[in-house]
């Protein structure tokens, strides 16, 4: 695909004509698929830049944060728009308009149940804090669903085609684990032992499974959320083409009529009747947007997304004057790189367990290590200073946190010991005596990583962290280690021998893109739709602003606004009409003015 994609003329004819295009096939593109073809748009083409489906939804944790859903009713949670409304207001300050924030309260809710209604998605709400609970209108939990597991069968050979998910979600690179069972198996909660057997049968009993692969074919997570996706539009008989990138939009008289693709190698002129969808990611594996947008130093070697987010669909719509916002934001998250591996270890819930701090080249802490990681990868930058720099930082822990725990690429060592770490990771893993001879080996200042190592275990005996509060926020607790107090999240380190890993601002995807209406249709510079043209997920300007509202605020918008703008273009009639109208239109008024 071109790295600046042009609007192309609606001259000459179309190889294909469908309803409706769509561009990605991320968890907001494929709803829009689905719910496209329930709405009765005949002809649906989903068109995807590489050789697997699911974008970075399919990698991800797959839950949706989604208020005062049907699901959260069943379990007797009292929730309501209103209350939902209140805290995103509370978090996200005016930085998003009202109407758009309304929409999203009122209708992920109506998306979600839509969904279980009309086609194979499955969610249940879980017990997942919201991540600044203590704010007005927040929750403890249930606003946060994780997608039911399916067997992979059900997607019959296109299975093979489903992006794989990345081994920091799965047990020994190989078990697959609901959100529920990450947890427990996680912070050793109660029965987590249990819980490990049990996904050990249920993949060594996989006999057919076995034979096929090591591939695990009980989909969780990310893999369950866009599995049943694909398995409703294999109902449905909605196409997926693979390896078929978008070259450009197709725009004229105002109105876009349809889009380029490239299919094996040769461009094809794509008319959609009712018009297209982008939906495509965001622009974090493209070096020169990220330097252009995002604060530096900046590395897309940092992100935890799917790589082929380079920002397509945004500069596409952009070529056709397409109005951007929140392009110099991302959903930070603090990630460790190992050399020679095609992507980070992202950490989102270690960080909350006890014994471990995260310092900078000065061996100060400059945050709540259990903060939500959008907080905790945003605080490298805003700590950052030139006489403390933050890049990189280091996770610095003992030998009991060794033991016990995982982080990142590394397992516990009961099931791990130090033997059995592979040479990459020693590329970059620290080991040592005493916690000077740690800081002098990764260059950081002894005397300061001492002092703040002292102050740790003196958090630890009281419970308190007066510098940042670790542990006192509901969500800090949630990943914390329940065994441990009197604070699950702070633990002395203090027995030898002691490690460090460096670790960097990652992302799990950028949040700026095109601004869309309540509907998900793109506006221009002016503030008018540009007809035909839907622009979702992290292709778009971000509902949630710069925050991270909760675990799911990602996926949760991308497929409401997925199904409002599948919904809307499903009721359009003829877009080359509209145009040649708006066309006509300006001829007379050219004309009268003349």
């Amino acid at each position: 695909m071109a790295g600046n994609p042009q609007a192309s003329q609606a001259n000459g004819p179309f190889d294909q004509e469908v309803d409706l295009l769509v561009v990605g096939s991320g968890a907001g593109a494929l709803t829009s698929a689905v719910v496209a073809s329930i709405e009765g748009c005949k002809q649906v083409l989903v068109v995807e830049k590489s050789d697997r489906y699911g974008g970075t939804s399919a990698m991800s944790g797959g839950g949706i944060w989604i208020p005062n859903s049907h699901y959260a009713r069943q379990e007797g949670v009292k929730d309501s728009p209103e209350e939902a409304l209140q805290y995103l207001k509370a978090v996200i300050g005016d930085e998003v308009s009202e109407e758009r924030l309304t929409t999203y309260v009122e209708k992920a809710a109506e998306m979600l149940e839509y969904l279980a209604r009309n086609s194979r998605v499955a969610f249940e709400s879980v017990p997942y804090s919201d991540y600044y609970p203590e704010m007005p209108g927040g929750k403890e939990g249930h606003r946060t669903h994780q997608p039911l597991p399916i067997s992979a069968k059900h997607l019959k050979e296109h299975f093979l085609q489903l992006r794989e998910p990345p081994p920091q979600v799965l047990v020994a690179g190989k078990l697959t684990m609901t959100m529920k069972e990450g947890r427990a198996f996680l912070t050793q909660a109660k029965g987590w032992m249990f819980t490990a057997v049990m996904m050990a049968l249920r993949y060594y009993l996989d006999i057919p499974g076995r034979l096929k692969g090591k591939r695990s074919r009980r989909l969780t997570m990310g893999n369950a959320l866009v599995g049943q996706l694909r398995w409703s539009m294999l109902d449905r008989g909605i196409d997926l083409w693979l390896q078929s990138p978008l070259e450009s939009l197709i725009e004229e008289n105002g109105v876009v009529l349809g889009a380029v693709i490239n299919r094996n190698g040769k461009s094809l002129r794509v008319r959609a009747r009712k018009g297209v969808v982008i939906g495509a990611g965001g622009f974090e594996h493209n070096l020169e947007m990220r330097k252009k947008y995002l604060p530096q130093p900046t590395n897309p070697d940092w992100s935890g997304s799917q790589i082929n987010n380079t920002g397509d669909g945004i500069q596409a719509a952009m070529a056709i004057g397409a109005k951007t916002d929140m392009m110099q934001h991302a959903w930070w998250a603090p990630s460790v790189k190992i050399p020679k591996w095609d992507r980070p270890y992202v950490i989102f819930a270690e960080r909350s367990l006890p014994g471990l701090v995260i310092v900078n080249k000065a061996g100060k802490r400059f945050q709540n290590e259990a903060a939500p990681y959008l907080e905790s990868g945003l605080a490298f930058y805003t700590a950052n200073k030139p006489d403390e720099p933050t890049f990189p930082s280091f996770v610095v822990f003992d030998a009991t946190f060794r033991k016990k725990f995982p982080f990142g690429p590394i397992a516990p060592g009961y099931s791990m010991p130090d033997n059995r770490i592979g040479k990459r990771i020693w590329d970059v893993l620290v080991k040592a005596d005493s916690i000077e001879a740690l800081a002098e080996k990764i260059g950081v200042d002894a005397k300061g990583l001492k002092e703040t190592v002292r102050k740790n275990n003196e958090y630890a005996k009281t419970g308190t962290d007066p510098e940042f509060h670790r542990g006192e926020s509901f969500y800090d607790r949630y990943y914390g280690d329940a065994r441990t107090s009197p604070n699950p999240c702070i633990a002395p380190i203090s027995e030898a021998p002691y490690y460090a890993l460096p670790i960097h601002p990652g992302d799990i995807g950028t949040k700026g893109g095109v601004l869309t209406d309540v509907n998900g249709r793109a506006v221009d510079e002016q503030g008018e739709v540009i007809a035909g043209l839907y622009v979702i997920g992290n292709s778009a300007a971000s509902v949630m602003g710069s925050k991270y509202p909760g675990a799911g605020a990602t996926l949760g918008p991308a497929m409401t606004f997925g199904y409002l703008a599948a919904k809307h273009a499903a009721k359009q009639q003829d877009l080359a009409l509209a145009g040649k109208k708006n066309h006509n239109a300006q001829a007379s008024e050219q004309a009268v003015q003349a």
